[in-house]
């Protein structure tokens, strides 16, 4: 309990500041990354990891959602936006006529949104059709998908979050969730919820599924049911597989790009796969 509490206010908001030198000494340079909730966890062990090995830089990393995020670069407030959808047309238009160039993008991990199921779901599967009338509000019951004879309670992210967009976008085709679809504030909140419900369904990044049953997920009803796991993600097969990205306002440079660059390294790819979620190539 004590664990899922603490993840839940990491994926609110998460700061980290380290990276003094010693004797109390101010860091030279502190760069600040903010936005998705998907990523925040992943970013503070890249940002803690870094940070040791650099000790002159500092880090910065919130949470609040990609929607924050990308807000935040926009308004010039943050160095670094994490996000787990791309950046809208309108989105990087705001960003050119802002700062004269074009934003830059970096995909630095995969995913597969995962749908959680309670451990004691007798449900292993289910096809894209059927999530969706799920989360329409179409389907209400579990033995409608070949589950028990109880009602379907229904989790999922508010609407600043980037799994959000992406699963409203690829799920739902861009139609409205549910009236009864419980918002909540963070993947780790939505864990939580399902883990404690019989009944209930989420969904959220592969890096968060811990503990909690993972569904099969069928493109069509002909398909194979498959999980998000490396080979499925890498050859794009599983459904629901998507990038994760950084963004900056221009290309980055000095302690930034330094950052960025080891992201993208063995190093920093090796993290990104202990966290649960899959290298970029």
């Amino acid at each position: 309990m004590k664990k899922n509490i603490s993840l839940f206010l990491c994926s609110l908001v998460f700061v980290i500041l380290f990276g003094c030198k010693g004797g109390g000494e101010k860091a030279q340079d502190t760069i600040t990354v903010k936005g998705s909730d998907t990523m925040v966890q992943l970013a503070q062990r890249w940002a803690e990891k870094f940070m040791a090995d650099h000790k002159e830089v500092g880090l910065q990393v919130t949470g609040g959602g990609s929607g924050t995020g990308i807000s935040a670069l926009i308004n010039g407030t943050t160095d670094i936006c994490m996000a787990s959808r791309p950046m809208k047309d309108a989105e990087k238009q705001q960003m050119l006529i802002k700062y004269k160039v074009p934003v830059t993008e970096t995909v630095v991990a995969r995913d597969g949104i995962t749908i959680y199921l309670n451990s004691a779901n007798p449900v292993q599967e289910l096809t894209m059709e059927q999530i969706k009338k799920i989360y329409l509000g179409e389907i209400k019951n579990w033995k409608e998908v070949g589950g028990s004879d109880a009602p379907i309670i229904t989790y999922g992210r508010e609407n600043s979050s980037g799994t959000y967009s992406f699963f409203k976008a690829h799920v739902l085709g861009n139609k409205d969730f549910a009236n009864n679809v419980q918002s909540l504030p963070g993947t780790s909140a939505v864990v939580n919820a399902v883990k404690k419900d019989a009944n209930g369904i989420g969904y959220g990044g592969a890096g968060y599924a811990k503990d909690i049953k993972e569904c099969g997920v069928k493109k069509d009803a002909a398909s194979a049911a498959l999980l998000p796991v490396k080979e499925n993600i890498d050859n794009n097969s599983y459904p629901l597989s998507r990038n994760l990205y950084l963004y900056t306002s221009k290309a980055p440079e000095g302690k930034t790009k330094e950052f960025i660059d080891w992201i993208l390294s063995p190093s920093g790819q090796e993290i990104v796969a202990k966290e649960g979620y899959f290298a970029v190539k």
